[in-house]
């Protein structure tokens, strides 16, 4: 089964932070935003394969984020 997950990146002095929205244990981050991409699929992958062989529960993905600008 094909499931969507939200991924949120966040700039920090080395590079990128990433972390998947609905399952904050899958984090990384990449020199770049590429790299900090590459790196967060690649964590989910392993983690599905872990929780699949551990019989865990695998949490559901989807869900959607939206930015508001507001002047302050």
């Amino acid at each position: 089964m094909l499931t969507n997950y939200t991924g949120k990146y966040i700039k920090t002095s080395s590079g990128y932070m990433g972390q998947i929205v609905k399952w904050p244990e899958v984090i990384t981050d990449g020199k770049t935003i590429g790299e900090c991409i590459e790196m967060l699929k690649d964590a989910l992958n392993e983690i599905v394969t872990a929780y699949r062989q551990q019989k865990k529960e695998i949490p559901v993905g989807g869900g959607l984020l939206e930015q508001f600008p507001i002047e302050v």
